[in-house]
């Protein structure tokens, strides 16, 4: 939409759950999060829940489309929670939060940094409880990120900051 709220457009229109975009920095690109039901239970189950105003995400892969809504290409294959992604100021790589290590454990998730096209996955965390929401600094020197690491009660959430070296 225009920033004054007019001539609002939908972007995607497949079946299932779609977001927590954020845009490039250069404005041209979107990166968000989706499930895309595909077998005829998942699609059941999906619609039931919609009826009542929910949804169950699970597996969500990453996805990258150009800022109109064209070239929508899957990012992340991997079959786990992966969210929160966030362009690294290059406009190559984002950055995710997943539980791809640990599937099973829902509150084991870590940092990750992707290319666009898939490649080049590297772990950035390893800390056994939740790490995400990761987001770069413009200058692309310093990554923030929310993790239960050295809470003083159990899930209380922290604001960290580092250094980001290549």
């Amino acid at each position: 939409m225009n920033i004054d709220g007019t001539h609002v457009r939908q972007l995607t229109h497949e079946l299932g759950y779609d977001g927590g975009p954020f845009f490039s920095y250069n404005g041209k690109k979107i990166v968000y999060r989706a499930e895309h039901p595909t077998t005829p239970k998942e699609i059941a189950d999906y619609k039931e829940l919609l009826s009542r105003g929910l949804i169950r995400p699970g597996n969500l892969e990453l996805w990258v489309m150009d800022a109109d809504g064209r070239h929508k290409h899957q990012v992340t294959h991997n079959g786990a929670a992966n969210f929160a992604p966030f362009w690294h100021p290059d406009g190559k790589r984002i950055i995710f939060a997943s539980n791809v290590a640990d599937p099973n454990n829902p509150r084991n998730f870590d940092l990750y940094i992707i290319n666009e096209d898939g490649s080049g996955l590297d772990r950035i965390t390893y800390h056994p409880d939740f790490d995400g929401f990761p987001m770069f600094s413009s200058d692309g020197k310093r990554l923030v990120w929310a993790s239960n690491r050295n809470g003083k009660a159990p899930h209380e959430t922290n604001i960290f900051i580092a250094d980001w070296a290549e």
